[in-house]
């Protein structure tokens, strides 16, 4: 009777979109073992299912776990495929679709998808669409052949030329993907970022760069938002750390995407969680490079400060508030909202970001 009764419920409701789900908070965590963890509160039983494609339809999924009401379920990876899973709340027939956020990569640093968050018009962003992360040196070659098992087709590189000269970006062992990338020199960013006390510790070294990239990165932001309105996706985009002009971009396309600020927010945070900066950085010769490249005169200073220095820290401004939260001031005093500067300094106008939301959302 159970069974016919949910056959009767999906009949009459069909796969609806997470809309109003009376299933919240779903999320997936990746075990020691390997093994998934997937988490969710729900009001009522809940069937999962999974599948190799992020946009794979409803009943191209394979069902794993029936009538669970315990808001918990433990899956192991099949296969090589990267997996993503549905629950369907059996009340309603509600779905939300989820999949690990970081990047199980081994030589990887903040390598995450921006799935899954809550969008406009109650849809949310499509899952395995659209990455950031850090810069990528350390990758093994297992880690390429999980990237190219995604399909990614543009990585777009944040970083200035001296930073890409010290840690190439293997944009084509990622399974060919096109690499974009404006040269601009380091000096613009590292020598406000020397350690204090240092001996190139610049004067300017308070300037507030977050209030500098909407225009100075304005020509990197804007080759994201082109690959993205092409349909170049799944689209990469990174820095160095992965957290701070990649948190920028991030910001700016979540919020093309109609997702809540807060939101934004703790995405942006999870970097501090994410980072590996050991990995951020190719081995290279410092001393030698130090003359004439300025962010491997920054790497030596920050490596003779110990292990300390290197350690992720809240991205906090001296106001106790997340740092991104500057760059929305410099936006919104200059052009009024996020939306006029995608249109005025970006060329991203309304009807571009309907057409993003009905590429990224569902």
């Amino acid at each position: 009777m159970r069974t016919l009764t949910k056959l009767l419920v999906a009949a009459a409701v069909g796969w609806a979109p997470a809309a109003a789900l009376a299933l919240d908070g779903a999320a997936v965590r990746r075990l020691d073992d390997g093994r998934l963890l997937l988490t969710w509160t729900a009001t009522g039983a809940v069937d999962v299912y999974v599948g190799d494609a992020s946009d794979a339809a409803p009943e191209a999924l394979r069902r794993i776990s029936d009538d669970d009401r315990d808001g918990r379920h433990e899956a192991r990876p099949a296969g090589s495929a990267r997996p993503y899973f549905l629950l369907r709340s059996e009340a309603d027939g509600r779905t939300v679709r989820v999949a690990e956020r970081l990047l199980p990569l081994e030589g990887g640093s903040n390598f995450r998808d921006v799935g899954g968050y809550p969008a406009a018009g109650g849809k949310r962003v499509r899952w395995g669409k659209i990455y950031r992360t850090g810069a990528m040196p350390k990758l093994t070659d297992g880690d390429y052949a999980y990237l190219s098992r995604l399909g990614i087709e543009v990585v777009c590189d944040l970083r200035s030329t001296e930073e890409r000269q010290l840690s190439p970006t293997r944009a084509a062992a990622m399974g060919d993907a096109r690499y974009v990338a404006v040269d601009y020199p380091a000096s613009e960013v590292f020598r406000n970022l020397a350690p204090a006390g240092s001996a190139s510790q610049a004067p300017d070294r308070l300037r507030n760069m977050y209030r500098e990239w909407p225009v100075s990165l304005a020509p990197q932001y804007r080759a994201i938002f082109e690959g993205l309105l092409a349909g170049d996706a799944p689209l990469a985009f990174h820095c160095s750390a992965g957290q701070d002009r990649t948190g920028v971009a991030t910001a700016l396309v979540l919020t093309a995407l109609g997702v809540p600020r807060e939101t934004i927010y703790a995405d942006y945070h999870l970097s501090t969680t994410y980072r590996r900066p050991e990995f951020e950085f190719a081995d290279a010769d410092l001393e030698a490079l130090a003359p004439t490249n300025i962010v491997a005169r920054y790497q030596l200073e920050t490596r003779r400060r110990g292990p300390e220095a290197r350690r992720p820290q809240p991205l906090l401004n001296p106001a106790g508030q997340p740092r991104l939260a500057d760059t929305f001031a410099e936006i919104e005093g200059r052009w009024g909202s996020v939306e006029a500067y995608l249109d005025k300094v970006l060329g991203v106008d309304a009807a571009d970001v309907a057409k993003l939301r009905s590429l990224y959302l569902e």
